[in-house]
């Protein structure tokens, strides 16, 4: 077998042109594989379906993460390709192998406690008031108010806000445009920074709502450093970025009573089942609710 993992490594080098990273990973896995037939005495071309099976019972025995089989199962399928495209093998097993499932990671939001912490930076002592103060926090609360991305945030033109009505058009993937809504926090801050902004932009002009002197718009970099210098003055342990704001925003919404489909609107997804991922945390919160306050789970 060692002959032949030595040449697949020179073929995902030579002829697919495979990256240093990939070909290291891909013989890590092999060679995974490979102790796994040597300890269980098994001959890496007699593979039946009953052997890749146990071999995953084995895997899973050792707490692998679906997402570790999968890599692991990847690697191994191309070298039974590679197998198969050498004659060394007529048919490649794994082809009928499917990958498990991947995990459903929970996204990051915040709670309400700490969105309140996190919009009250202006007050804390070491913070010092400056001419991008209104922008930065407006910068916070349309995050969090409308749960669009940080893409379609610096996207937003003046043109695109109905003040009346208190909403903005944003391009949204697929170049799919949505409307979404901000309350009166939102209104009372964006008020503040058109004062500032002609003053920001020096004498330059940007049909772009947010707006730096240098370029005269923000990119999607320079928002999240907003928000990690933000961080700095406020005590929040978790880890925020504009994506943060977007899941605490669908989370609190499903929390108090919004419906999936509503929200899925308002985040622009185009398939509910994105949007479900939401419900997981909801759910949790009314598990936690539920054993907190029940009298049959009170110890």
């Amino acid at each position: 077998m060692d002959k032949y993992i030595h040449s697949f490594i020179d073929y995902l080098q030579f002829e697919l042109n495979y990256s240093k990273n990939t070909i290291q990973s891909y013989q890590i896995e092999i060679l995974k594989y490979q102790e796994y037939l040597e300890k269980h005495k098994i001959n890496y071309l007699e593979i039946d379906k009953e052997k890749v099976r146990n071999y995953l019972k084995y895997l899973d025995s050792l707490n692998y993460k679906n997402s570790s089989i999968s890599r692991n199962l990847s690697a191994i399928r191309s070298f039974y390709k590679y197998l198969v495209i050498k004659g060394v093998i007529g048919k490649n097993i794994f082809n009928s192998i499917r990958n498990p499932k991947k995990e459903k990671k929970l996204p990051n939001f915040l709670s309400e406690i700490d969105i309140d912490n996190l919009f009250s930076f202006v007050e804390k002592e070491n913070y010092q008031t400056n001419i991008h103060t209104n922008r930065d926090l407006l910068i916070l609360e349309l995050l969090y108010d409308t749960g669009c991305r940080a893409s379609e945030l610096v996207n937003i033109k003046l043109k695109d806000i109905d003040f009346k009505e208190k909403s903005i058009r944003v391009l949204g993937k697929g170049s799919k445009e949505r409307l979404v809504y901000y309350g009166e926090y939102t209104e009372d801050t964006l008020k503040k920074y058109l004062e500032d902004r002609n003053e920001i932009l020096k004498e330059k002009e940007s049909d772009y709502l947010l707006v730096s002197k240098e370029s005269g718009r923000l990119t999607t970099r320079r928002v999240a450093q907003i928000i990690d210098e933000i961080i700095e003055y406020v005590a929040i342990k978790n880890k925020v970025t504009p994506h943060t704001l977007r899941h605490s925003f669908a989370t609190h919404l499903l929390n108090h009573g919004a419906d999936l489909r509503s929200v899925q609107e308002l985040l622009g997804h185009s398939s509910l089942s994105t949007t479900q991922i939401y419900t997981h945390i909801s759910n949790e919160r009314l598990r936690k609710v539920y054993l907190d306050a029940h009298p049959r789970n009170r110890i």
